[in-house]
C-alpha cells in the first residue's frame, strides 16, 4: 500500500505509475504440494513454494545451480504474492485508476491464464 501512495505523490495529474510482476501460479499446484518448478535444465533448477496461502500470501522463490563438483548450490527469495485485484485496490486508495493492463511489454492481451501482467495506472488530471 505504501508504494502505492509513495507513487501517486510523486505523480504530477495525469502520470502514470507501472509494475510488471507475476501472477501468482497457485492455480498450477498440484493437489497436495506446495511448490511449482518455473524452470528445470541439467544445470538449473528454479521452484516457487508457496508456504503461506492464506492471510498471508508468503512464497519463497529457490534457485538451485549446479557447481563444478556437480553439487547444487541454493539461492531463496521470499516474497509476498499479491493478486492484480490487489494491487488495483491499492491504487484505488492511492487515488489511481487502471488504464491498462497487459500479459507483457507487447501489450498482449491479458488473460485468466496469463503468468504476467504489465499493469498502468493514471493519477488523474487535477
Amino acid at each position: 500500500m505504501a508504494c502505492f501512495e509513495n507513487a501517486a505523490r510523486h505523480l504530477r495529474p495525469g502520470g502514470r505509475f507501472v509494475i510488471e510482476t507475476s501472477v501468482p501460479g497457485l492455480r498450477q499446484l498440484p493437489p497436495g504440494n506446495s511448490g511449482v518448478a518455473f524452470a528445470l535444465t541439467e544445470d538449473y533448477i528454479g521452484i516457487d513454494d508457496f508456504i503461506d496461502r492464506t492471510h498471508k500470501q508468503i512464497s519463497r522463490s529457490r534457485h538451485f545451480n549446479r557447481l563444478p563438483d556437480g553439487s547444487f548450490s541454493e539461492f531463496t527469495a521470499p516474497f509476498r504474492y499479491v493478486w492484480p485485484a490487489e494491487l488495483d485496490l491499492m491504487a484505488r486508495i492511492a487515488g489511481m485508476t487502471l488504464e491498462h493492463r497487459w500479459e507483457w511489454w507487447d501489450r498482449s492481451p491479458f488473460t485468466g491464464e496469463s503468468p504476467w501482467h504489465v499493469s498502468v495506472w493514471r493519477l488523474p488530471e487535477a
